[in-house]
């Protein structure tokens, strides 16, 4: 089945160090790119991303060094690959996070937080966010929370970040612990030139800041 093993094994080295030029952890940085491949960010909205295009290229080298190692079955494994390479980071981190991670590295988040914004009169506007994030340590984690804009917002108009008018919001969630967070303020934007006057966010991004450490999520 292997037809050069030096070959699959470079394909295997490739896509290792490709995984590791972008392993999204404790940061996420795919959080600004408008474009992406696999697990590389394309371009910003500062353009192309130079280590990303490269990271791009490898990994189609590394497939196609996998194909040429082997004698057949080659779409199964590159499906095989595929798959591997896209839920192994996730493994890896959990796992790190649920054994050796201690304080805000080892707290986790879907993703898939909410904040919508009504607006009551010319300086003030209704804001309110949920999101849930997940303590998988053994020990009790408090941190501070704060909200990020989301990367596509043009001309400094904020959003999101209109939240920590009266933030950073101090968080403490429990060992081993998933929870709800739910956040409701009246908010004066009267010192904030550029904001929305009303509207509703999706996949929200926060920060989690201990300290002098700080998680971009």
């Amino acid at each position: 089945m292997i037809r050069n093993k030096i070959v699959l094994i470079c394909s295997i080295v490739i896509l290792g160090i490709c995984m590791y030029l972008y392993f999204p952890f404790p940061n996420n940085d795919m959080l600004d790119a408008y474009s992406t491949f696999m697990s590389f960010p394309i371009s910003n909205q500062d353009g192309y991303i130079v280590l990303g295009i490269i990271g791009s290229a490898m990994f189609l080298i590394a497939i196609i060094l996998l194909v040429i190692g082997m004698k057949k079955y080659h779409f199964r494994t590159i499906v095989i690959v595929v798959i591997v390479y896209t839920f192994l980071p996730k493994f890896l981190i959990m796992t790190y996070q649920e054994t050796l991670a201690s304080g805000i590295m080892a707290i986790s988040y879907d993703g898939e937080g909410q904040c919508n914004f009504e607006n009551v009169s010319e300086d003030l506007i209704n804001g309110e966010c949920n999101l849930i994030l997940h303590n998988r340590s053994n020990e009790a984690v408090t941190f501070e929370l704060e909200f990020l804009d989301s990367y596509f917002m043009e001309d400094g108009m904020r959003m999101e970040s209109l939240m920590n008018v009266v933030g950073p919001y101090s968080i403490t969630i429990e060992a081993n612990q998933e929870k709800s967070i739910y956040i409701k303020e009246l908010l004066d934007l009267s010192g904030i030139p550029k904001h929305i006057e009303s509207g509703t966010s999706f996949n929200v991004h926060v920060n989690l800041i201990d300290g002098e450490t700080k998680r971009t999520l």
